[in-house]
């Protein structure tokens, strides 16, 4: 019996270049077997190596949408980025909690790689009201943790820990719910990455790997935990034992998704800045050897 791929939607920006928002998160949900839809925030104009401009359709286009594919398509994960200002941030909320979505993981995504705002200041505050109750997992890197907890980033692996726990502490305490704290920004040859239910703090280290084309990593870990949510949630109802956690199972194999999409990221020629990473792998044949 062949099992149906989840419908997983990205709502989040567009990048032109390919490399980050909506373009690549839909790459991400086809190479990890989830079907994508994606939900248009806001478009930029954007390549490799700067954001030269943004313009944000109307909210009212924004809820119609939402409405229109949550009415029709059953949805097994969301995965949020790029939503910019205030307006946009309260209109997914309310979308969101009048639909009941599932497994809604959250990039709160704010600088671009170039170093461009991609959220408006007086939408902070709205994220955290609105839209992390929502949220069965966060994943900010340090800086974005910085901003949320309105303190210096983290600075050590040490400090990553208690940035976690008060993390976890602005998300709903009467239910399951997740951090995904990256640590990329540290100096060192390995990256630490923490996981966080309110109970066990798992750490996840991983090698660095050397390369400028690291554009759209966030984008690309995040959709790749929504696509892998529900096929591990699934997978749990079908087997008795399983040796980890749907949950971490998930993230773990979405991290290794991401590894090996940076490993294989000099492969691609796309831009003279930051490229993107390779989405696609596993699936495409390697061209040169």
């Amino acid at each position: 019996m062949t099992r149906t791929p989840p419908n997983v939607v990205s709502i989040a920006g567009v990048d032109p270049s390919g490399g980050a928002g909506v373009l690549a998160d839909i790459k991400t949900f086809s190479a990890l077997g989830a079907y994508g839809c994606g939900i248009v925030t806001a478009l930029t104009a954007q390549n490799t190596q700067a954001v030269t401009g943004m313009h944000t359709p109307p909210v009212a286009f924004l809820r119609l949408q939402i409405d229109t594919l949550f009415a029709d398509v059953k949805l097994a994960a969301v995965k949020l980025g790029m939503l910019g200002t205030a307006d946009v941030v309260a209109t997914v909320a309310d979308r969101l909690a009048h639909f009941d979505a599932p497994f809604v993981v959250c990039d709160p995504v704010m600088v671009a790689k170039s170093g461009d705002h991609l959220l408006a200041k007086n939408a902070v505050a709205m994220l955290i009201e609105a839209l992390l109750p929502q949220s069965f997992m966060i994943t900010p890197n340090l800086p974005e943790a910085g901003v949320l907890l309105e303190q210096r980033p983290p600075e050590s692996v040490k400090e990553m820990y208690r940035a976690a726990e008060r993390l976890r502490d602005m998300l709903p305490l009467s239910s399951e719910r997740w951090v995904l704290l990256k640590g990329g920004h540290l100096p060192g040859a390995e990256v630490v990455d923490l996981l966080f239910d309110g109970d066990r703090m798992i750490e996840l280290p991983s090698p660095r790997i050397e390369t400028k084309n690291t554009h759209g990593t966030g984008c690309t870990l995040s959709s790749a935990i929504a696509a892998l949510l529900p096929q591990h949630a699934g997978a749990q109802l079908r087997a008795q034992v399983r040796a980890l956690r749907p949950v971490e199972a998930a993230v773990r194999d979405a991290r290794n998704y991401l590894l090996r999409a940076i490993a294989s990221a000099d492969a691609l020629a796309v831009g003279r800045g930051h490229g993107p990473v390779h989405h696609f792998h596993t699936v495409w044949p390697r061209q040169h050897t």
